[in-house]
C-alpha cells in the first residue's frame, strides 16, 4: 500500500512538472490565439469554425473554452469566424492584432430559437468526432418532447435515446448498455448527484429552464471521468446574461417553475437562479375526504450559479443545488429525501494554447422515515456524502495534437444507519457502523489526428481507492460471509485508519477512419472501475436504496467494453445514420439473496453474493436535425446476464433491466411560427421477472412458491404514444414572450404494467372485506396487475421575458 502511494505522489509530481513544462515550450511564433464568444452573454462558443477566407482547408474549430490556435500566414489576411445560428464575422487581421490574442463576438441570427437549437450541433458533427456511444439532445428539443404531466424531464428524454432504457412505467432510472442505475454518474457542473429523481422516480431533479448543456457518455467515455461503469450524464447549469435582466419559466398542471438571470454587479459578473416547486398537495387539501385532505406530497428544486470573469485570463464559477421530497400520510407515516450538491470551479489560460481547470465540489444526500404509532412508532434516518477536487491540464499542441492530464480526489463518507423507537414503541433501536474511502486517480489523454482521414484519442486512468475507519470488519467461520456461517470475531478501526485497498489500471482507445466526408468508422475500448454498488431488489431505484462501498468481502466492479461504429450523413447533413454495436464484461457485479434484507444489518455481507456479467447489443439511429420536420427513429437489441454462484442454481440469469428489444419515435413538426406539434413512441420488451410457479400452506394460508430459476418470465411488452402541440406568440418585439403547450401522455390508453401481485381473491373481488362485503362464498389463487396511467391530458404555460 505505501509503494502505491509513493508511486501515485511521484506520478502527480511528474504530471505537474510535465504540465508546466510542456506550456512553456508550446510557444510558437507561427501561429496566433483567439477566443470566440457570444455577444450576448460572453459565453464561450464551442465548435466555431476559424478560418482564412482564401483557403477554407486552413480551418480549426473552438474547444471547451471557445480558444483556438490558428497556423499564421501573409498578413494582413481576411479571417473568417462562423457558428451555426450566429451571424458570420469576417476581420481584416493584421500583423499587430496577430501578436496578441483575438477576441471575437457574435451574435444570434433573428430566428426563431427552435431552428437555432435544433442546429446547435455542428452539421458534420457525428462523422468527424472521436466520440462513439456520446448522444446528446438540446434543451429546447427536450422541452418540446410531450411529458408526463406536462413535466418536462431531462432523464425521461434521454431514455428515448438507443441504447437508453427504463425500469418501467413513470421512472426515470436509466439502464444504458446493460448497466445498472447505479452505475450511471450524474453530476451537475461537476459534482455527482446520488439521486436525480422526485416522486419515485417520476420525475428527474433538473428543471429544463435552468440548464444549459447535457451530454450522455456511453461508449468511449474520456479519461478524466471515472468512478462508473455505464454512462456519464454530464449536466452543466446555465450562465446568466452579462447585458441585461432575462427570465423564463412555466405554470403546469402539477408544479410551476421560475428562472432569472443577468448581469450581477457589472458585465464582468453574472447569476442564474431557479426554483421549482409542484403543488400537488395543495389540491389535497381541497378533498372533502379527510384521509386525502391532511396528506402531503411535495417536491422543490432551487438552483443557481454565479460567474466571475478576473481580467483577461481567469474565470470563477459557483454553483448550488438543492431539492427535497416529502411524503406524509394523515400525520401518522411520513417520508422524505434531499439532495444538496455545491461546486466551485476556477478556469485559467496558463498562456495562449495551455490552460487549466480546478473543480471543489461536495454532494449530500439524506432521507428520513418517520412512523407515529404508540406501540410501533419509529424515526430512521441516513446520510450519504461525497467531497471531492479536480485538476485538469489542457495543453493545445498544435491544431492536430491535443493533450491533457491531471488528478481527482475523492472522499465518500456513508454515516450509520440509524433507527430509534419512539417513545413507548415495543421497536428496538437499531444502528449500523460508519462507512468511509478515499478514492484518488491521476490521469492523461489526447488527440492526435494521424492523417486528414485517421485521428485517435487515448488516455490512461489510474485510480487508487482506499477503504478508512471509523469502521468495523466482521470475521466469519471458514471465512466466507454467509447466513449459517458463525461470526468469530469482529476488528474496528479508528477514524481514518486504512482498512483495504484496491486499484486499477484504466486505459481508454478510439480510432476513427474518415471515409469520405459523409462517412466515416469509429471503434473504442473503455475499462472502468467503480467502487461504490447499491444493493437493491427494485430495478427502478428507492430513495431508501442501502449504498455499499467497495470493502473486505465486496471488491470493485470492473467492466471492459468494445465498441464498433458506422456513421453516415445525408442530404448535405441534413439526415444522420448510424449504427454501433458492443460488447461489454462486467466482473465482480452484486445481487441479493433469495429474502435478504439489507436495509439495517451491519453485516450486509451476509445478504449479498457477487459474480459476473457481461452484455451486448447493436444501436441504429436515424435522425433529421434541419426543416419543418425534425426528430429521429431509434432500434435497440441489447442482452445482459449474470453469472453468480447461489442464484439460479449457478446458471446465468437476466437482470430485471434486461430488455431485448427497443423502438423509439421522436418527432417535431413546426407547422408555423406559432404552432408547433410533437410526437413520441416507444415499445420496448417487458422487464424480467419471477412469477410463482405455485402456492404451499403456511398457518392456514397459500404463500407463493417461487422456481430456483430467477427472472425466468416477462411482463407484457410496453409500448405508448405521446403527443402535444404547442402555440407562442410570434412576435419578438414583445419583452414578454408566452406560449401554452397541451400534452396527451398515452395517447391511446395503454394499460402498461406497474406491478403484479400474486394473492388470494375472495368471491372474486380484489377488495374484499368479510366484515364489510357478507360471508365468504369462494378463494382463488390470482394474479392482480397494477397499472398507473392510462389517457393522460395536461396543460402547460410557459413565458420569457
Amino acid at each position: 500500500m505505501q509503494l502505491f502511494s509513493r508511486l501515485s505522489n511521484l506520478l502527480f509530481i511528474w504530471i505537474l512538472l510535465f504540465g508546466l513544462t510542456g506550456s512553456l515550450l508550446a510557444q510558437d511564433d507561427e501561429y496566433f490565439t483567439g477566443s470566440v464568444l457570444d455577444a450576448s452573454n460572453s459565453d464561450p462558443l464551442i465548435g466555431a469554425n476559424v478560418y482564412w477566407e482564401d483557403n477554407l482547408n486552413s480551418g480549426v474549430v473552438t474547444d471547451l473554452n471557445g480558444k483556438f490556435k490558428l497556423k499564421k500566414r501573409a498578413l494582413p489576411s481576411r479571417l473568417v469566424v462562423s457558428y451555426l445560428g450566429y451571424e458570420k464575422s469576417i476581420r481584416n487581421i493584421s500583423e499587430n492584432e496577430a501578436e496578441k490574442e483575438i477576441r471575437f463576438f457574435l451574435k444570434p441570427l433573428e430566428m426563431s430559437l427552435d431552428e437555432i437549437i435544433i442546429q446547435e450541433r455542428r452539421p458534420d458533427e457525428q462523422i468527424r468526432n472521436l466520440e462513439t456511444g456520446k448522444a446528446s439532445i438540446p434543451i429546447e428539443t427536450i422541452k418540446n418532447i410531450p411529458a408526463l404531466f406536462g413535466e418536462v424531464d431531462l432523464l425521461r428524454s434521454l431514455q428515448l435515446l438507443p441504447g437508453v432504457q427504463t425500469a418501467g412505467e413513470g421512472t426515470t432510472g436509466l439502464f444504458v448498455r446493460g448497466g445498472s442505475a447505479d452505475q450511471n454518474l450524474v453530476q451537475v457542473d461537476g459534482a455527482p448527484v446520488f439521486n436525480p429523481s422526485h416522486f419515485f422516480g417520476f420525475f428527474s431533479v433538473f428543471s429544463p429552464d435552468a440548464l444549459d448543456q447535457v451530454n450522455l457518455y456511453k461508449g468511449n467515455m474520456p479519461a478524466s471521468y471515472g468512478g462508473r461503469l455505464s454512462s456519464l450524464i454530464d449536466v452543466s447549469l446555465k450562465e446568466g446574461n452579462n447585458e441585461q435582466i432575462h427570465g423564463e419559466g412555466g405554470i403546469g398542471s402539477i408544479s410551476s417553475r421560475f428562472m432569472l438571470n443577468g448581469p450581477l454587479f457589472s458585465d464582468k459578473s453574472t447569476f442564474a437562479i431557479s426554483g421549482r416547486r409542484t403543488y400537488a398537495d395543495l389540491f389535497l387539501k381541497l378533498s372533502s375526504n379527510e384521509d386525502i385532505k391532511n396528506n402531503k406530497l411535495n417536491f422543490h428544486d432551487l438552483s443557481a450559479k454565479f460567474a466571475f470573469r478576473i481580467g483577461e485570463k481567469d474565470k470563477i464559477t459557483l454553483s448550488s443545488y438543492e431539492g427535497s421530497d416529502f411524503l406524509g400520510l394523515d400525520e401518522q407515516f411520513g417520508l422524505g429525501w434531499r439532495n444538496w450538491v455545491t461546486s466551485s470551479k476556477w478556469s485559467h489560460t496558463i498562456s495562449e494554447n495551455s490552460f487549466f481547470d480546478l473543480d471543489l465540489y461536495h454532494s449530500r444526500y439524506n432521507y428520513q422515515v418517520e412512523f407515529d404509532d404508540p406501540d410501533a412508532g419509529f424515526t430512521w434516518e441516513n446520510k450519504l456524502s461525497e467531497s471531492g477536487m479536480k485538476g485538469q491540464w489542457s495543453l493545445m499542441n498544435s491544431d492536430k495534437i491535443q493533450t491533457y492530464w491531471g488528478f481527482q480526489s475523492q472522499f465518500y463518507h456513508f454515516a450509520p444507519i440509524g433507527l430509534d423507537p419512539a417513545g413507548g414503541s415495543a421497536i428496538e433501536p437499531i444502528s449500523t457502523n460508519p462507512k468511509n474511502g478515499f478514492l484518488n486517480s491521476v490521469f492523461a489523454g489526447g488527440l492526435i489526428e494521424l492523417s486528414p482521414r485517421l485521428s485517435t484519442e487515448f488516455g490512461l486512468r489510474w485510480s487508487m481507492y482506499h477503504q478508512v475507519g471509523k469502521g468495523v470488519d466482521y470475521f466469519y467461520e471458514g471465512g466466507i460471509p454467509t447466513d449459517e456461517a458463525e461470526l468469530t470475531d469482529s476488528v474496528s478501526f479508528g477514524v481514518l485508519k486504512p482498512m483495504h485497498f484496491y486499484q486499477g489500471l484504466e486505459p481508454r482507445l478510439a480510432f476513427r477512419f474518415l471515409v469520405n466526408d459523409e462517412f466515416s468508422i469509429k471503434a473504442a475500448y473503455n475499462r472502468n472501475y467503480q467502487y461504490v454498488q447499491i444493493a437493491s431488489n427494485s430495478s427502478a431505484g428507492l430513495p431508501i436504496d442501502r449504498w455499499i462501498l467497495a470493502g473486505k468481502y465486496m471488491e470493485p466492479l470492473r467492466s471492459d467494453q468494445i465498441s464498433l461504429g458506422l456513421f453516415r450523413n445525408f442530404n448535405q447533413n441534413r439526415w444522420e445514420f448510424s449504427v454501433e454495436t458492443y460488447a461489454k464484461d462486467i466482473r465482480n457485479t452484486i445481487d441479493l439473496k433469495n429474502g435478504a434484507s439489507v436495509l439495517f444489518t451491519d453485516q450486509v455481507e451476509t445478504e449479498i453474493l457477487s459474480g459476473d456479467g457481461y452484455a451486448y447489443g447493436v444501436e441504429f439511429l436515424l435522425r433529421k436535425n434541419v426543416g419543418k420536420t425534425t426528430g429521429w427513429l431509434a432500434y435497440t437489441y441489447s442482452r445482459t446476464w449474470r453469472t453468480i454462484e447461489g442464484i439460479s442454481l449457478g446458471e446465468r440469469y437476466n437482470p430485471r433491466y434486461d430488455r431485448p428489444n427497443d423502438i423509439t419515435l421522436v418527432l417535431n413538426h413546426e407547422f408555423s411560427p406559432a404552432w408547433s406539434a410533437g410526437l413520441t413512441f416507444v415499445y420496448t420488451t417487458g422487464q424480467a421477472v419471477s412469477f410463482p410457479v405455485g402456492t404451499y400452506g403456511v398457518d392456514n394460508q397459500n404463500v407463493p412458491l417461487y422456481s430456483d430459476f430467477r427472472n425466468k418470465d416477462r411482463f407484457p411488452d410496453y409500448h405508448r404514444m405521446d403527443a402535444s402541440i404547442t402555440w407562442k406568440n410570434p412576435d419578438k418585439g414583445r419583452k414578454w414572450r408566452g406560449s401554452w403547450n397541451f400534452s396527451i401522455y398515452n395517447l391511446y390508453g395503454r394499460k402498461n404494467p406497474f406491478a403484479y401481485e400474486f394473492r388470494e381473491i375472495i368471491n372474486d373481488k380484489i377488495n374484499y372485506d368479510p366484515e364489510v362485503d357478507g360471508p365468504v362464498v369462494s378463494r382463488n389463487q390470482s394474479v392482480v396487475m397494477t397499472y398507473l396511467f392510462t389517457f393522460l391530458p395536461s396543460i402547460t404555460y410557459n413565458f420569457q421575458f
